[in-house]
């Protein structure tokens, strides 16, 4: 087990690449694209995992989801009776985290939340994998359940009542959400902790850049 000393002496001094405001896109959806590319060309391990965070009675609560469509918005899908399905219901804004430790890089996005439309939703769960489609129907995701058990008998159920070469409809507490991005951080790891942050505030259908301080 780490001393707290083992873990103060963990650090890594950054000196990948940099970050400056004329080598930016002027489109800040166009540079995420261009950075998530290239989290892709590296193999970084699952480059569209993100830390979504949400809000429940003022405090924020945080876990990690799939990026299934970006560019100018963030779409991701989840049963919408989960916890952040009903948080994201009450309190439409989110902030969305990725970070691609090979590239020294993080990309930090807030906006606005809303469902994504049936189509893009029903379009979607046709895409996946027969399994993957059974466990929405089975799981009461976020509720407490006796044991895996009883996650085990009801995909079963529904994997006998949907059997595999047979078409699966999209359950209905089943689809996406769009996060339409308000402000964009992009983030590149520098030697002594002087990090690049450039950071992209939308004013009406303009982006403003600007550079904060490490």
């Amino acid at each position: 087990m780490p001393s707290d000393k083992d873990l103060q002496n963990m650090r890594v001094n950054y000196r990948r690449a940099i970050l400056d405001e004329a080598s930016a896109p002027p489109a800040p959806g166009e540079f995420f694209r261009q950075w998530l590319g290239e989290a892709i060309q590296v193999a970084c391990d699952e480059p569209n995992a993100f830390v979504l965070s949400t809000v429940r009675d003022g405090r924020p609560r945080s876990r990690v989801v799939l990026l299934k469509g970006g560019g100018e918005d963030l779409v991701f899908y989840t049963n919408y009776d989960s916890d952040k399905g009903l948080e994201l219901g009450q309190r439409p804004w989110a902030c969305a985290t990725f970070l691609w430790l090979p590239l020294e890089r993080q990309v930090r996005v807030e906006g606005e939340i809303t469902r994504a439309t049936v189509e893009m939703s029903d379009a979607y769960f046709a895409s996946r994998p027969h399994g993957s489609k059974i466990g929405a129907w089975a799981s009461p995701q976020s509720r407490v359940v006796d044991s895996r058990a009883v996650l085990e008998n009801a995909f079963a159920e529904a994997n006998e009542k949907f059997p595999e070469g047979q078409a699966v409809p999209r359950p209905p507490h089943w689809g996406g959400f769009v996060l339409r991005p308000q402000s964009w951080e992009f983030w590149q790891g520098r030697e002594n902790r002087l990090h690049d942050r450039l950071r992209y505030r939308r004013e009406g259908d303009m982006w403003v850049k600007e550079r904060l301080a490490p």
